[in-house]
């Protein structure tokens, strides 16, 4: 289970203007601004849901996925992910989630994937028995295959994409933290994904949270959806409850953003 009561979390971002003579003056009087990411954040999600977690870009949602991660420590308030405070009890936390980034990867560059994936076995200490049998029932299940061979760099976005997701998921977490998992990637491509994610749901009784702006990925998955706005939980509701009948989802959230004007 995952609860979060009252998070916060605050950056301080330098400012200057344009030109040689604002840079200058910058380094002796230097202007900053508190930008609040989250404000407040609480929620519970429970054992096997998959929940999507949307809003628009600044909302928060990377900073609440990065600290419930624990990559990020928060101002103030509370988080436990079963029985543990992910930025104080990091490595037994890490031992139980799965998290994909989109827009970053956890696979090594120059070297063939199966490289990357034996360096991680060694990271998460998994038995040779367990990661065998993860390693192949996510090359069948992901359809890797020679991908498995080839350099991360060489990899099209969709094959790396698959390739990340099964890297996340070879110590068998109980959690799996997913960033913009199908960002950039084609129809194809899409439903492969999804119809991964689902599986795993389905079979191992996976936790999801996604956060996507693709709300065809999250009507897919999610049967449960909160909407952060400006660092504030705006929404809470099943994704039954959120959908307006005569609206289609994109035009739902469309009009969601704009009644409270985030």
């Amino acid at each position: 289970m995952i609860t979060v009561k009252h998070l916060c979390k605050s950056y301080r971002i330098a400012k200057r203007s344009a030109g040689f003579r604002a840079a200058c003056r910058s380094l002796f009087h230097r202007e900053h601004e508190i930008i609040h990411a989250l404000r407040d954040i609480s929620f519970t999600i429970h054992d096997g849901e998959m929940v999507g977690y949307i809003g628009p870009n600044g909302a928060g949602k990377s900073s609440t996925i990065k600290i419930l991660s624990g990559i990020l420590t928060p101002d103030s308030g509370q988080c436990c992910i079963d029985g543990c405070v992910p930025w104080k009890n990091r490595i037994r936390h890490v031992q139980r989630i799965g998290v994909v980034f989109g827009q970053r990867s956890q696979l090594w560059w120059d070297v063939p994937v199966i490289d990357s994936f034996l360096l991680l076995k060694d990271i998460y200490a998994i038995p040779d028995p367990v990661y065998r049998r993860n390693r192949d029932e996510l090359t069948e299940l992901l359809e890797l295959g020679e991908l498995l061979r080839t350099p991360a760099r060489q990899l099209s976005l969709g094959q790396r994409m698959r390739c990340e997701i099964a890297a996340s998921l070879l110590h068998s977490p109980r959690i799996l933290f997913l960033d913009e998992p199908t960002i950039g990637l084609d129809a194809v491509s899409k439903l492969a994904v999804r119809d991964f994610i689902r599986r795993q749901n389905q079979l191992h009784g996976t936790t999801v949270i996604l956060t996507t702006h693709d709300m065809q990925d999250i009507e897919a998955l999610t049967s449960r959806i909160l909407l952060i706005g400006k660092g504030q939980l705006l929404l809470d509701k099943t994704l039954n409850d959120f959908q307006r009948e005569d609206l289609s989802i994109d035009e739902t959230v469309a009009q969601l953003y704009q009644d409270y004007q985030i």
